[in-house]
């Protein structure tokens, strides 16, 4: 029987350093890395939309987004992640010069086929650890709807869903209200 050859294990300086010269993104678990697969242009589409929607809801306001070349990072008592969401919101911004973030109010993630299983999976589970997030939004790519976790003021977080091009995402977090209309605007649905 042949053993199973497990990955090597990379410090999250090695990462940091190798992101910045790599053509490709890759995602930080606990010392392996995992390349990411580029979006459709629907998924584009839809995260520009988001960012767009952002930075004029945001203008002049100490929030500001950012995309999904900006890393959230998630700290962990016995390891370390980097993800990157499709758009963030932060409040509280690292330096300038670093990579990352820490201190993310909202996250967007526009779902896809191939990871839909880690977004709703993984992904979900570590961002809902972050102290600073206020609401996570998973954006469905074919069809107009949205699933929200929202913190409780009491603790946890409460899941909304809203669907249908009529609808709109309230965001008092941010002082902002998100019209699904704008976010799926130049994308084509399913009918």
């Amino acid at each position: 029987m042949t053993a199973v050859k497990q990955p090597d294990f990379i410090t999250v300086s090695d990462y940091l350093a190798g992101e910045e010269i790599s053509d490709v993104k890759h995602e930080y678990l606990g010392g392996t890395v995992h390349a990411m697969a580029g979006a459709t242009n629907q998924h584009n589409t839809i995260a520009t939309n988001a960012l767009g929607f952002l930075h004029g809801s945001l203008r002049r306001k100490s929030c500001r987004p950012f995309n999904s070349d900006t890393k959230v990072r998630i700290e962990f008592p016995d390891h370390t992640r980097f993800y990157y969401p499709d758009t963030m919101v932060v409040c509280e911004s690292n330096s300038g010069s670093d990579h990352f973030q820490d201190r993310p109010v909202v996250i967007i993630e526009v779902l896809s086929d191939s990871t839909r299983r880690a977004d709703l999976g993984e992904k979900r589970d570590a961002y809902l650890t972050i102290a600073s997030l206020k609401v996570l939004i998973f954006v469905e790519q074919e069809y107009p709807a949205v699933t929200l976790h929202r913190r409780k003021p009491e603790g946890g977080f409460a899941i909304e869903r809203h669907s249908g091009l009529e609808s709109t995402i309230p965001l008092p977090e941010i002082e902002a209200t998100l019209a699904l209309a704008d976010l799926y605007e130049r994308v084509e649905l399913k009918a």
